[in-house]
């Protein structure tokens, strides 16, 4: 066999990351469940509390999502009081900041975040976890620098 021939993979990367994404996130959101919570609420309410007060469009730009998903998605976490949609620097902007109640249903969550973590750990190995996590941090940062570059 030529070694000089690269393996190409097999299947399609966008359905394997789903895939695996969703079941990630069903793993996560069952320990979140006792406390009412979804892991992309606990996501929202940890980003908000580590660069609060944030503009929404800023916090968007963060976690590389669309505004219309954060917005969808925060919509559920000021209705319950957990964050506040505060008036920005001008009449148009505003801060998104999180509450007293958001911030205690924060630390009683990352508790369950961490079990869920150390689960996933002990179910697909330390040293896999460690090593999935390099590769999409490495993945992230390609494709960022490669902006406009994807289509080739």
């Amino acid at each position: 066999m030529d070694k000089s021939v690269a393996i190409k993979p097999v299947g399609c990367t966008n359905l394997k990351l789903r895939q695996l994404t969703r079941r990630i996130s069903q793993h996560y959101d069952t320990h979140m469940a006792p406390l009412g919570i979804k892991t992309t609420q606990y996501s929202l309410l940890s980003a908000v509390q580590k660069l609060g007060p944030i503009q929404p469009s800023a916090l968007a730009r963060t976690l590389e999502m669309d505004v219309s998903t954060l917005s969808r998605n925060m919509r559920p976490l000021i209705d319950q009081g957990l964050l506040e949609l505060a008036p920005g620097a001008d009449a148009r902007s505003r801060q998104l900041l999180i509450t007293d109640a958001g911030r205690v249903l924060r630390d009683q969550a990352q508790k369950s975040w961490r079990a869920a973590q150390e689960s996933i750990n002990r179910l697909l190995g330390v040293s896999n976890v460690t090593a999935l996590h390099a590769l999409l941090d490495q993945s992230l940062t390609q494709l960022r620098t490669s902006t406009g570059k994807i289509n080739e």
